[in-house]
């Protein structure tokens, strides 16, 4: 395939881009890349860290195209109170300054983090297969508690009577399989 951009040389590079849905295709060679000055992957020849890819993700913004037009920082901007770290900052460098960012930025860090994670926000693990049943199912008891707790404290004795039903429906499942020789 030959570079699409000087037509002569062969295109050592393709590109997909997709924007709102619509698949574009580039190819050039390294030299046609290097001069229209769009890919950061080629300035001096350096290549991209991984704080760059981080910011990319977390800007919206494809790390291998230089902006040109910065995002404006407002004066506005949530800043986290004990480090004064902004978001911007935080896009920039590609780490927290400290703890307390992952509570200041957190509204900001669920939409990136759905993305990477297939949907998900909370950490879950990895459980073996063996013993997953049993750590799932008292994990969701413990849960259960924490809202029976809750509703009995808040007087709402009846929904507090349906989640001890499936307190006890859950226990007597651990208690089955523990019996059949399963895991503890």
């Amino acid at each position: 395939m030959i570079c699409e951009e000087c037509n002569e040389r062969p295109a050592t590079l393709h590109f997909t881009k997709v924007v709102n849905g619509k698949k574009s295709e580039v190819h050039l060679c390294e030299k046609c890349a290097q001069d229209k000055g769009e890919m950061s992957l080629f300035n001096g020849g350096a290549g991209f860290t991984f704080n760059e890819l981080l910011g990319g993700l977390l800007n919206g913004v494809h790390t291998f195209q230089q902006s040109a037009h910065q995002p404006m920082v407002r004066s506005d901007e949530l800043r986290c109170s004990k480090c004064h770290m902004t978001y911007q900052d935080f896009i920039e460098i590609g780490r927290f300054g400290c703890s307390e960012c992952y509570d200041t930025f957190k509204n900001h860090l669920n939409p990136v983090l759905r993305r990477l994670h297939s949907g998900n926000v909370v950490h879950t693990g990895k459980i073996p297969k063996k013993a997953g049943g049993n750590i799932s199912l008292k994990k969701r008891i413990e849960e259960l508690k924490q809202e029976l707790k809750e509703l009995i404290e808040q007087e709402e004795f009846e929904s507090a009577a349906r989640v001890r039903d499936e307190i006890r429906a859950l226990e007597r499942e651990i208690h089955a399989v523990q019996e059949e020789g399963g895991d503890e």
